[in-house]
């Protein structure tokens, strides 16, 4: 310990050990000395006495500290066992030196925690947190204080991975059953999905069902002039590389049977952006007559008072869950809800919760049909959902738990009762409304000019959304008061006639709703128990964290995923998200209230500009796949600006991820795939060979650094050449930064673009299956290209169309990322990228005598993560999924599973976890090997033994009845700190084949249960 003293610095970096001031090693030595039964020596006690004296004004909450999780001795003994003397031996043996950076990272100096929230608290006050009553999607919400406070500012929530391991996963799942219940109900529907990214893109999604259930022959698809801007935007952008003809007009004029060879569906908005609320029965039956489908973007909130779409013949229902208790934050990220007829089950993108059992017999909650996910069809995909919006979604359903069928009808209700009082302050007035006796809570108001009010409006702190010169229209919610209204009627009042507006609430006295009466809701709503139960804080509380404690997440323990960086999601990070000056503000809110976002986004471009050796970012895409089809969607705009569109040939090694060739195939691009060799690498003259055999046609390669096998290939700066050399574009994929921060860059190796997945690398975290941010940064050649927007300026000057429904994408949890990187500073950020490294390539040497670790490079190393064989154990009956479920046991999420090998785990630790914790993991899967060994040794059946058994849950651990061929206290407690900290799977394994045999995605009722357990 005393050690540290001599190797810490004021102002650099050595051997690999974090920053930290003379006065934090002073504290060091002196908890040291507490802990130590060795007396100090009283002249290095003085000598750190004198340190501390002339650094007294050196901060102590320095922050790359906090986020790397070992250092001093501890960084000495892991790099003894990796068989290196230093961290600088371990970079010279993992990483070509072709392509390391000659000049230190220009990112600025790191902050301190507290230097951090003063800088951003200051350019958060630049943002003007008006009323914002724009619509278009978007509304002011009141989230529940017992569910932000639980939920989205909980890291035990935020903080869990996508459930694919259900038996430590029943909470969130759980959940996100509620969610597709509550979306189920609302919309008539009776298939409902667990959220996708946003509107715009859910209607694009729409869209392609409906062309895929047409057999992908009929390539017409309408659109309502009247469905949101941004929406129709992303649908045309999505359009293009199908060659799907998207007609914009009006639905009701267009002639369906003229064109139902060529028609595959349509687009409506219910109620419409303008706020009309209108009967689409007949129009549906029409559509259907002439052979189309009918996709309905809807509001949930409207729909507690509206006709639902499935009652009057819609396929697909979707929109935004937003205003069900999520903040506006400037777009997002919010959960777009989306629900089907049953026809369509297996079509529907995203992922699906459904009811199975476990291995017992007990109802189990699982991810459902998951053969229709992207990863597993490649290139034949029409979507390339990687991820969801979980958290929101989650947030979403505990708003509806809450508040019950009552409150959420009491509530639009409400809603609409205010919007009528003010369409009344505004008849009074003078003005007529274009959609009198037919809206909702959205009013459009003819004026005598529309800038004039607009301008009246803004004096009182108030936006409203423009349609034309003489239109504006106002949108209301829940969290509109009778002043709001009061101040909203006298916008519209003329100055010598003030409307009160108790006069104008009298409107109410007639009891009739504004709306046509055939479209007032009679089914019910949020039947279950679920949403009848929790009403109370106390039971919403209990409930939340009842769930919560069936959930492993990093508050528990470390979670290896391999090419899922699993880091630390800091406090200091997360807590401005939440702060009204980043999450009250309208995504099309004016330029000049959202200065402090600008900046905030402004330094964020730039310094992922430096990390990642590019020109231009784009900030749009809000998942890492958005942030791959952005990128390939501009290198086609590119080839087609220098009249070479038809090059259309995607290069992608076999060890791709599944989103690749998804989102090449969504680009408009034919795949080829290119080998790879025995040894993990990317096979290069497989590579030039398909290269030049498709020069005529080249578009792109897309390379994945460090591989997905988890090595630097020596040969990447070659392919790039190579593809160069024949016409094509090098593509980055991202998923893998966090191993090149500060040693290299995409751009330096050679590639044109790249994605940087933020929830990563840049620490926005997981939220159990989403939010995430795809960012895409490029080189000069291809700025002109980056997506624009159709209501706020982005992108470049030949920009291609929307990739997210909002400008930013989820911009409220970029704070995160911008966060990070100004804490950690270019020294500690590439201090982490070397612990990155170090963490990895101790795990895997402490693990080579016991395992065979597959794809290391000529010297034996690995980069940020490594791949552990299961495949020698087959023959004994043991599989990779077997020692996945046997982890639970150990209290360890499993790495991932049968990527990009079949049958083994793919491990990356990252830099945030200690020594102590890589020790714990280590120790268990050494524990697990010396299992299998009993199996080997035919000490245990290959059909009974601790793993194939696994998890053990505490509710078998207490049956009466145990006859298994090894102890209870083996099956719950192999290693001795299980007694004092041990986290329980809730089920036993769960049977995936029964849950797609038998189908059930939304809440069972009591007797469904009873049924499963008999």
């Amino acid at each position: 310990m005393l050690s540290r003293l001599g190797q810490r610095s004021k102002h650099t970096l050595v051997r690999g050990i974090p920053l930290v001031s003379a006065t934090q090693s002073t504290r060091l030595v002196l908890s040291a000395g507490l802990r130590t039964k060795k007396p100090m020596n009283p002249n290095v006690l003085l000598a750190s006495r004198r340190l501390a004296h002339s650094n007294a004004f050196t901060p102590l909450d320095t922050f790359t500290r906090r986020h790397v999780g070992s250092g001093g001795e501890e960084v000495d003994i892991m790099l003894k066992q990796v068989g290196v003397k230093n961290m600088d031996e371990l970079l010279a043996k993992s990483i070509p030196p072709s392509i390391r950076s000659s000049k230190a990272l220009a990112v600025s100096k790191g902050m301190t925690e507290k230097e951090l929230l003063e800088r951003l608290k200051s350019i958060a006050s630049k943002n003007k947190v008006y009323r914002s009553y724009i619509g278009t999607g978007y509304t002011d919400t009141v989230v529940p204080n017992v569910i932000l406070r639980n939920i989205m500012e909980n890291p035990a929530w935020y903080t869990q991975y996508t459930p694919y391991q259900p038996e430590i996963a029943q909470g969130r799942l759980e959940s996100l059953l509620n969610y597709q219940t509550m979306v189920s109900d609302l919309t008539g529907l009776p298939i409902a999905n667990a959220s996708l990214l946003d509107e715009g893109t859910a209607a694009a999604e729409a869209m392609l069902m409906t062309w895929q259930a047409g057999n992908r022959k009929k390539n017409t698809f309408i659109v309502d002039i009247n469905c949101h801007p941004q929406t129709i935007a992303c649908l045309k952008t999505r359009a293009e590389a199908f060659k799907i003809n998207v007609v914009v007009t009006d639905i009701f004029n267009y002639n369906f049977d003229e064109h139902k060879k060529q028609l595959c569906g349509a687009l409506i908005q219910y109620p419409n952006t303008h706020g009309t609320v209108q009967d689409y029965e007949n129009l549906t039956a029409a559509i259907h007559g002439a052979g189309g489908q009918v996709a309905v973007a809807t509001d949930l909130m409207a729909l507690a008072l509206l006709k639902a779409p499935g009652e009057f013949g819609a396929d697909i229902a979707l929109g935004n869950s937003q205003r069900f208790g999520v903040p506006l934050g400037f777009g997002g990220p919010h959960a777009a809800f989306f629900a089907c007829k049953e026809e369509h089950k297996r079509r529907i993108p995203g992922r699906i919760v459904g009811v199975s059992r476990d291995a017992h017999g007990k109802p189990a909650f699982r991810l459902a049909l998951q053969t229709r996910e992207q990863h597993i069809r490649r290139e034949k995909a029409t979507s390339n959902i990687c991820t969801a919006q979980a958290l929101l979604a989650n947030m979403s359903a505990m708003y509806a738990v809450y508040h019950g069928p009552e409150g959420i009808k009491a509530i639009a209700q409400r809603i609409h009762n205010l919007t009528q009082i003010l369409a009344e302050g505004v008849r009074r007035s003078g003005h007529t409304i274009s959609n009198d006796g037919a809206y909702f809570d959205t009013l459009s108001i003819k004026v005598e000019s529309a800038a004039t009010v607009c301008e009246k409006a803004l004096a009182l702190g108030i936006n409203l959304r423009t349609i034309n010169p003489q239109t504006v229209s106002v949108t209301l919610d829940e969290s509109v008061s009778k002043k709001d209204v009061s101040d909203l009627i006298s916008v519209f009042a003329k100055d010598d006639k003030p409307i009160n507006i108790d006069d104008a609430a009298t409107i109410l006295n007639n009891g009739l709703n504004a709306f046509p009466s055939q479209l007032k809701r009679t089914s019910a709503i949020l039947q279950h128990p679920i949403f009848n139960s929790h009403h109370s804080e106390t039971e919403m509380l209990r409930y939340i964290h009842h769930l919560q404690n069936k959930d492993l997440s990093l508050v528990h323990s470390m979670i290896p995923l391999g090419s899922c960086t699993m880091k630390l999601n800091a406090t200091t990070e997360m807590i401005p998200v939440t702060w009204p000056e980043f999450a009250n503000i309208h995504p099309f809110a004016p330029v000049d209230q959202t200065a402090g976002y600008r900046i905030m986004l402004d330094e964020l471009e730039k310094d992922l500009e430096e990390i990642t050796g590019f020109d231009a970012v784009s900030l749009q895409p809000n998942s890492g796949a958005q942030g791959e089809y952005a990128g390939l969607r501009c290198i086609r705009a590119y080839h087609e600006s220098r009249g070479e569109g038809h090059r259309n040939v995607c290069l992608i090694p076999i060890s791709a991820h599944g989103t690749n060739p998804a989102s090449a195939a969504m680009a408009g691009m034919n795949v080829v795939i290119v080998k790879c060799d025995s040894e993990g690498n990317l096979d290069m003259a497989d590579l030039k060979e398909k290269a030049e055999k498709n020069k005529d046609k080249l578009a792109a390669v897309m390379i994945t650094y460090p591989s997905t096998f988890g090595m630097f290939e020596t040969g990447v700066a070659e392919a790039c050449e190579v593809v160069h050399k024949f016409g094509g574009q090098v593509y980055m994929d991202g998923a893998n930064l966090n191993a090149q921060i500060g040693l290299t860059s995409p751009g330096e190796i050679g590639a044109d673009v790249c994605h940087m997945n933020l929830h990563k690398t840049f620490c926005i975290p997981h939220g159990g299956g989403g939010p995430g941010m795809g960012p895409i940064a490029c080189k000069e050649h291809l700025q002109p290209f980056l997506p624009g927007h159709p209501l706020v300026k982005t992108g470049g000057q030949n920009a291609i169309g929307p990739i997210s429904a909002a400008p930013y994408g989820s911009a409220s949890i970029l704070p995160i990322s911008w966060a990070y990187i100004k804490m950690m500073g270019g020294e500690g950020l590439t201090h982490a990228t070397k612990m990155a490294l170090l963490n990895a390539n101790y795990m895997a040497s402490r693990l080579a005598s016991h395992y065979e670790i597959l794809f290391t490079n000529e010297n034996g190393m690995c980069g940020h993560e490594f791949i552990v064989d299961i495949r020698p154990f087959g023959q004994y009956g043991i599989e990779a999924i077997d020692v996945a479920k046997r982890l639970q046991d150990y209290g360890f999420h499993s790495p991932t599973m049968s990527w990009p090998v079949t049958n083994t785990l793919m491990i990356e630790p990252t830099e945030s976890e200690s020594k102590i914790e890589l020790d714990r993991f280590c120790d268990a899967m050494i524990g697990i090997r010396k299992e299998i060994q009993q199996v080997i040794d035919g000490k245990l059946p290959k059909k009974d033994n601790m793993l194939k058994s696994a998890p053990h849950s505490l509710e078998i651990m207490m049956a009466d009845k145990w006859d298994h061929p090894y102890s209870r206290e083996t099956a719950a407690f192999p290693v001795p700190g299980l007694r004092e900290r041990k986290f329980w799977p809730t089920v036993s394994r769960v049977d995936d084949a029964y849950g797609d045999r038998n189908l059930m995605c939304t809440c069972p009722s009591p007797e469904e249960y009873l049924d499963q357990n008999e």
